[in-house]
């Protein structure tokens, strides 16, 4: 290994290819987080030599290089290991250096500029040996088309891609620091093009063929923009893949290349925390496959170690993620359809994703291996039933979620050593009817109906979840349930709203107010399931507050427009009025719905436990970005007369940045200004410069309203 400190002159100089391996991720580089400020160090670099220190020089990072073989008369060849971003970047801004010189006729400065972007055409045995740099095969037509456009570049010409607009920004860039002074061009252009060539310094280390060049990449992966672990996996899997350049570009392409596309780059929500949905994938495999409890920060670690105790090629392994890669895409696409009947897999997938639950993955992956193949699809089904069960009922209890994920493998793992006389069906029901009280307990029919008759289900359950138990029932009263449909199809999913039949302001105009006495029976009765249904958005905003009986009453306009039966019996047997006794009584057919559709074994009693620990929402200020009702970059204002003055900005993340130091939470950040001691962060902190909005009455309007339903 050769390590050394040189410069873009000395790392392009020399006739060569720098190619950057099929399996690495494309370009990810952005204007905002290293184009700018790339840019900016360079004129600030231009600065100080001017200023007379005419030995600075800026730090731009490390490549890793390994040499590769090659034949007599050929260009010299080497594998970019690590760094790719960085040479591409600067072959970028090379190259657009060239075409500003160019266009204003300083051919010299130009002609030092191009041989560190072009190969000489005598050592060129095909077109690509024109570039110094070969990108990830998913850049290299944007990058060929920009690097050899003419000048001036029509941009709007070029393929889309980051690298046309890196290349548009440079230029750009250039131009207009050159043009400043349009007397100082030349002088200017001087001092610009050796300050990038020879002022640049990178820490090169060269690999010899021989070398783990793994080893060195896993340990430099950390800087500029980090790596996801599907892109460590994938480097890792290509390095290993034992075939010429031609067999694993067709691999790549085959069993790969779908992880690069926007179904699986899309970010995920797994508890709090986002992942990149091919990373999230690659962890839920992973844990179906070793039967354990992968942690996604320890999925690469994990990834290796199973590789080398398996002893499959890579090839197979390819083909077997592959195949579980695209039962998993296609169960969670047809989840997410809004009309018509669905599988009982996808169905269970989709009141899963509504539970914001990604624990029964790995489960789902499991049962399509090939190794679960004699299963019958009865039994599969019977499996889904019991498992949706144990997670709805265990929702609508608001039972304690910490452990699912440890319990979910142990049940993996006694679904795995299940005798063979045993159904997978009659091993899960008894393994999760046999959880202690606390921890992975079977909510049974008395603790369901304990706790939801006298629940405010509006205000303590969210909005999807809430909207998919109510599309529940009125699927099981469509006949779906049992598959004695009564209707043509099942209600569309994740597409109504939640309505109150007695509003939540029901003073303005909801038949005559009862007595003092029973206001508050009123006001706690407004949020029970039973005063709950499904409405279109246009007919919500059309039913408000409207009275229940009269022509333009609540009543008549359900009778007119709604076609529901969650709401039939509702509008037909209240014709008068709708009542604290009659929301009671509809709770109470609701529960009986719900354990009818999400069933226990006969004789299952759950938790002996009546004081089981619930689980209590707690809004963070993450869940207010992800609604919209709060913008990532956007400024808080201390409301304390003794801190006025004092702002945060609010990350993408909920935490929240104050003088260049990041807090965790409100509280946190007020503490600091305080001095410590106790305080409530949430009224501590406005979102509106006249301090007349706290993040409280956001957390209370948010909760509040159809925005929190994506949450």
């Amino acid at each position: 290994m050769l390590t050394q400190v040189t410069s873009p002159q000395q790392v392009f100089f020399n006739p060569q290819r720098l190619i950057v391996p099929l399996f690495q991720r494309p370009y990810v580089w952005s204007k905002e987080q290293q184009w700018e400020p790339l840019w900016n160090d360079i004129t600030r670099l231009v600065e100080t030599i001017e200023a007379g220190d005419g030995q600075a020089t800026h730090f731009l990072g490390a490549v890793v290089l390994q040499g590769q073989p090659t034949a007599l008369g050929g260009l010299p060849q080497y594998t970019v290991i690590d760094g790719q971003q960085r040479l591409t970047t600067l072959q970028i801004l090379l190259d657009a250096l060239h075409g500003q010189l160019e266009s204003r006729g300083l051919s010299g400065l130009a002609g030092q500029v191009e041989t560190l972007v072009e190969n000489p055409e005598a050592f060129r045995l095909g077109p690509d040996d024109r570039f110094k740099v070969w990108p990830t095969n998913r850049d290299r037509e944007v990058f060929a088309a920009a690097m050899s456009a003419s000048t001036p570049v029509g941009y709007t010409t070029l393929p889309p891609g980051r690298l046309a607009e890196a290349h548009e920004y440079f230029s750009t860039s250039i131009a207009e620091w050159l043009d400043e002074n349009p007397e100082d061009t030349l002088t200017r252009a001087a001092t610009l093009v050796p300050t990038i060539t020879t002022r640049l310094q990178i820490v090169s280390i060269q690999l010899l063929a021989t070398e783990d060049a793994q080893e060195i990449f896993e340990t430099l992966n950390a800087r500029g923009t980090p790596l996801t672990a599907a892109d460590l996996i994938k480097n890792f899997v290509f390095q290993r893949f034992e075939g010429d350049e031609v067999e694993t570009e067709r691999a790549y392409q085959k069993y790969w290349s779908d992880f690069e596309t926007p179904f699986w780059e899309a970010e995920v929500t797994a508890g709090r925390i986002r992942y990149a949905r091919s990373a999230l994938f690659l962890t839920q495999w992973l844990t179906a496959r070793t039967l354990r409890d992968v942690p996604a920060r320890e999925v690469f670690a994990q990834f290796k170690r199973y590789v080398a105790a398996s002893e499959n090629d890579v090839l197979t392994l390819l083909k077997e993620l592959r195949a579980a890669a695209d039962r998993y895409r296609l169960f969670t696409e047809r989840a997410a359809t809004r009309d018509g009947s669905l599988s009982r897999l996808d169905l269970f997938v989709y009141r899963m994703s509504t539970l914001d639950s990604e624990v029964a993955k790995p489960l789902l992956i499991w049962l399509g291996e090939p190794e679960q193949a004699n299963i019958e699809p009865e039994e599969q089904t019977r499996l889904l039933a019991i498992l949706e069960s144990w997670f709805v009922r265990r929702a609508l209890v608001r039972a304690q979620s910490k452990g699912n994920n440890r319990l979910l493998v142990d049940l993996l793992v006694a679904l795995t050593k299940r005798g063979v006389d045993v159904s997978i069906g009659d091993a899960a029901e008894g393994f999760l009817a046999a959880q202690a009280s606390g921890t992975g307990y079977w909510p049974g029919d008395a603790e369901l109906r304990r706790e939801i008759m006298e629940l405010k289900a509006y205000k303590r359950l969210r909005k999807g979840r809430l909207r998919m138990v109510l599309e529940a029932i009125e699927d099981r009263y469509r006949g779906f349930q049992d598959e004695r449909t009564f209707s043509v199809s099942p209600v569309p999913r994740g597409i109504c709203t939640i309505e109150h039949i007695m509003p939540q302001e029901w003073r303005a105009n909801w038949n005559a107010s009862p007595e003092q006495a029973n206001e508050e029976d009123r006001d706690s009765s407004i949020h029970l399931l039973g005063n709950l249904t499904l409405v279109t958005q246009s007919l919500n905003a059309r039913l408000s507050n409207a009275a229940w009986v009269g022509d333009n009453g609540k009543r008549a306009a359900l009778i007119r427009h709604d076609t529901l039966l969650l709401t039939r019996d509702v509008v037909h047997e209240h014709p008068y009025a709708w009542t604290e006794s009659d929301i009671r009584d509809r709770t109470d057919d609701m529960i009986e719905a719900i354990a009818s559709i999400w069933p226990v074994p006969d004789g299952h009693r759950g938790s002996s436990d009546a004081a089981v620990e619930r689980a209590q929402y707690r809004t963070e200020v993450v869940d207010l970005v992800r609604a919209g009702a709060v913008t990532a970059g956007s400024t808080l204002y201390a409301k304390p007369a003794a801190h006025r003055g004092k702002t945060a900005i609010v990350n993408s993340d909920g935490t929240l940045l104050m003088d260049g130091v990041t807090y965790a939470t409100l509280s946190g950040a007020a503490r600091f200004l305080q001095g410590g001691g106790a305080i409530a962060g949430w009224q501590f902190w406005c979102v509106d410069p006249h301090y007349t909005r706290t993040m409280a009455d956001v957390r209370s309007a948010t909760a509040a309203g159809p925005s929190w339903d994506s949450l």
